[in-house]
């Protein structure tokens, strides 16, 4: 279980540095009158906050890989697979986001 719990927090850290990015590149866009932006993600994505940057959701997720690591083994089996959903959500987004601006 430690494992998981270390990768998923490998896996918050590069996510965090990414979100800090790329919600520095939306202010920017934003103040040079190109920011037009609406949700990072819809209502359905399964987060709780909505925004126009990406931090508000790495804090969410956030807290609760470190939920985790109080959670017993059935609750891990269950909580593991829609945090890794939304992991996964949000490297791509980012990912993609990226390549946007580079483009």
């Amino acid at each position: 279980m430690q494992n998981v719990l270390d990768k998923l927090a490998e896996n918050m850290q590069v996510i965090y540095r990414k979100a800090i990015d790329a919600d520095d590149s939306l202010n920017k866009l934003q103040q040079s009158g190109q920011g037009k932006f609406n949700l990072i993600f819809p209502q359905d994505a399964g987060f709780s906050v909505s925004s126009k940057r990406f931090m508000p959701y790495v804090e969410e997720l956030a807290k609760q890989v470190a939920e985790l690591a109080e959670a017993d083994q059935q609750k891990l089996q269950i909580a593991l697979p829609d945090i890794v959903r939304k992991m996964e959500l949000l490297l791509k987004t980012l990912t993609q986001f990226q390549q946007s601006i580079k483009g």
